[in-house]
């Protein structure tokens, strides 16, 4: 076996686009325990942008979930993710710690969310 085979991929599937349909494929390969929360977010939007008369609780929707598959589709990524919410979780608030932690794990969401909207 080479270190090429040992390492793990850089990508689990490649980036979907931002249809529903696409974002409901890619969640249920990287992280199939979350497809409830998708549906109950979609129903949401959907619901608000009627409200609203605006595509824009759509648009954030889409965001929203693209960004948290890009994590997942990430193995290096979500590892970093995970590293960074255990810690926060395990420590006090007012452990300068925490704020480390957290500025990580909005670190890692910015990335991620850059990564899908290009900027």
């Amino acid at each position: 076996m080479t270190a090429q085979h040992a390492e793990e991929p850089a990508e689990i599937i490649p980036r979907p686009g931002m249809t529903f349909p696409e974002l409901r494929a890619a969640l249920a390969r990287v992280a199939p325990s979350r497809l409830a929360e998708f549906q109950a977010d979609r129903d949401t939007a959907f619901t608000a942008a009627t409200r609203h008369a605006s595509f824009n609780p759509i648009r954030v929707f889409q965001i929203k979930w693209a960004t948290e598959i890009e994590i997942e589709r990430r193995p290096a990524l979500a590892a970093r993710y995970r590293v960074a919410l255990d810690r926060a979780n395990a420590l006090d608030r007012d452990d300068s710690g925490w704020r480390e932690a957290m500025d990580e794990c909005l670190a890692v969401h910015n990335d991620a969310r850059t990564a899908v909207t290009g900027g």
